[in-house]
């Protein structure tokens, strides 16, 4: 089954847009330096290879452990044993770009695996929180959304970085328009944004 099959089953379905999520994480960082790939461009610290290492761990957790499959690999998530906060929000100097990256696409085959192996009414327990119980179901739409929120991050990032926008290489989903556009339609947007906010 394709994505344009109407006739696709729930866990297919479910199973592509988790993909796409996962594939638009990855496409971000095509063509960067490793400094750019690591820089923190937020006061907070947010960058693109610590996306990828994030969800890496997200999911491995979620489908491994969470549903008695545990993930081979260490990832370490911000509440696991003595992990400090947000190691898993950015990459080491020591932590190469294809290590963090393969280990995703790793972690990829052994969701499928557990998506293929169980029915989506299957119990898991996570390891945290105050809903410890879910099904298989219920994880996949919330990795869905999880993983969507950070590619969204990424887009933000990617733009920051290099101009670069667009949800996936093969279609760019935004207005299009040279440099001059853009510059004209950011000073549009802001002179309604000082109108609205009785700037002048």
């Amino acid at each position: 089954m394709t994505a344009t099959d109407p006739k696709t089953d729930p866990k297919t379905d479910l199973r592509i847009y988790l993909q796409d999520a996962r594939d638009v994480l990855l496409w971000k960082l095509d063509g960067l330096s490793e400094y750019d790939l690591r820089r923190p461009l937020t006061p907070t610290g947010t960058n693109l290879l610590g996306l990828v290492k994030h969800v890496t761990g997200a999911e491995a957790m979620y489908f491994g452990d969470t549903f008695g499959r545990p993930f081979p690999e260490p990832t370490p998530l911000w509440f696991t044993g003595d992990a400090e906060p947000n190691a898993d929000l950015w990459a080491r100097a020591d932590e190469t770009t294809e290590e963090i990256t393969g280990r995703y696409r790793r972690v990829w085959a052994h969701t499928d695996a557990t998506i293929e192996a169980l029915p989506l009414d299957a119990i898991g327990r996570i390891p945290f929180g105050r809903r410890a119980e879910q099904t298989l179901h219920r994880v996949l739409v919330h990795m869905i959304s999880e993983t969507h929120r950070h590619a969204g991050h990424a887009d933000l990032l990617r733009e920051l970085v290099d101009g670069a926008t667009g949800q996936r290489p093969d279609g760019i989903n935004t207005a299009p328009g040279d440099a001059a556009w853009w510059q004209a339609h950011h000073a549009r947007v802001e002179r309604a944004a000082r109108e609205a906010g009785g700037l002048g």
